[in-house]
């Protein structure tokens, strides 16, 4: 069953009154799947177009743990959406290096965007849409590289327009950005208590459902999503605490 059909199911049966099985929601619970802190997780920063699109592309992935919608790249102190200076939208992910590696994430980022536009992805046009894998030290660079030259090879017509820098000061963007996805589908905000919004922000089971929202996990995990809401529509019981 997919995200539609089953808020469908749950709308039906919200709004039949005569009906025994009542879906209780509460104002909001606390997160309790943060990932762990003992965890010896790395970060890694991308852009490749919209935050808002970055950040549920990388959401679903094992081994990521938070992601967040963020201004690289630039040079102008503490960035605004309507001031970005030379900031890119970015997306920064936090990740267990024993779950996944940077290699992959690199794999995701070609996969996840259009390198050869130049300053852009589809119709959102500018430098804050430019295309930058961000490094943090020289393994890191040359990984990028490589992953950039094999790119290349495979857009051999055109050139690709993917910078790498070197990660240096970033910035979080403002909260109506972040898990932006998940932000638009009430129900499921419902689902994991209505969580105040710097919660929301660190909670590892929001990236997950961020992803899930704008349909971007990968199946497996697309489908075991949807096996956790059809459990909850069944009981009738809306907190989901993990995935």
């Amino acid at each position: 069953m997919n995200l539609s059909a089953a808020v469908f199911i749950v709308t039906i049966i919200l709004c039949a009154a005569n009906s025994a099985l009542s879906i209780r929601f509460p104002d909001r619970i606390p997160d309790s799947v943060d990932g762990g802190s003992d965890q010896p997780l790395k970060t890694a920063v991308f852009a490749l177009g919209s935050f808002w699109w970055s950040e549920a592309a990388f959401g679903c992935l094992d081994g990521v743990v938070r992601t967040a919608a963020v201004y690289a790249g630039g040079s102008k102190p503490n960035p605004e959406y309507r001031s970005l200076g030379d900031h890119a939208e970015s997306v920064q992910i936090e990740y267990d290096p024993r779950i996944i590696s940077f290699r992959q994430l690199l794999d995701i980022f070609w996969t996840s965007h259009d390198s050869r536009q130049v300053f852009g992805q589809g119709p959102d046009v500018g430098n804050q849409y430019r295309s930058i894998i961000f490094t943090n030290g020289t393994e890191e660079s040359r990984y990028a590289a490589l992953s950039k030259e094999k790119e290349q090879t495979r857009s051999k017509n055109s050139v690709v327009a993917t910078q790498i820098q070197q990660l240096g000061l970033f910035y979080p963007a403002e909260p109506e950005h972040q898990k932006f996805e998940l932000k638009r589908n009430p129900f499921l905000l419902q689902l994991i208590g209505n969580l105040a919004e710097e919660e929301l922000e660190r909670s590892s089971l929001a990236t997950k459902l961020n992803g899930y929202a704008a349909e971007l996990c990968p199946t497996r995990m697309q489908k075991q999503i949807d096996a956790k809401i059809n459990d909850i529509v069944r009981k009738g019981w809306p907190i989901l605490r993990e995935i």
